[in-house]
């Protein structure tokens, strides 16, 4: 299980490091804090979007190597993507809200990924979706089915 922990580590350190690029970038571009970003993305200049598309594969090919790295067998390499990656997507937006109080509220739109295109969502999906992939992988593990 120290594994795991150390996982969830890295997770959330990705989420706050990406967090704090998504704070400089709107903080850059003139984007309000409390807007939704649905709208704000309509915003952004196409070049920067491209940019952005190229930063979240690059978050993406990081979480696959590292499941490469650390797990022992293709399921288990499964398991620890699905968790790095459920720390650093629900931590992102606790890491924003520590930050700038965004999103004000689990309702509030957010563009939820630029990859092939922007998938726009309100908050409260990501986090439940990561939520449940977290307590569903606990289970598994204290079940020892994996």
């Amino acid at each position: 299980m120290e594994r795991f922990l150390l996982l969830a580590l890295f997770g959330i350190s990705m989420a706050h490091f990406e967090g704090v690029v998504v704070v400089y970038l709107r903080k850059a571009l003139g984007i309000d804090h409390t807007r939704d970003n649905k709208e704000a993305v309509e915003k952004i200049p196409k070049e920067i979007i491209l940019i952005e598309q190229t930063r979240e594969a690059a978050t993406i090919v990081m979480l696959v190597t590292l499941a490469l790295l650390v797990g022992t067998t293709w399921l288990d390499q499964i398991i620890v993507f699905l968790w790095t990656f459920a720390f650093w997507d629900l931590f992102y937006y606790v890491s924003l809200y520590v930050v700038i109080k965004w999103p004000p509220k689990l309702t509030t739109t957010d563009v939820l990924f630029l990859i092939p295109k922007p998938w726009i969502a309100p908050v409260w999906f990501p986090v439940a979706v990561s939520s449940l992939t977290i307590i569903a992988i606990v289970v598994v593990k204290l079940m020892h089915l994996v």
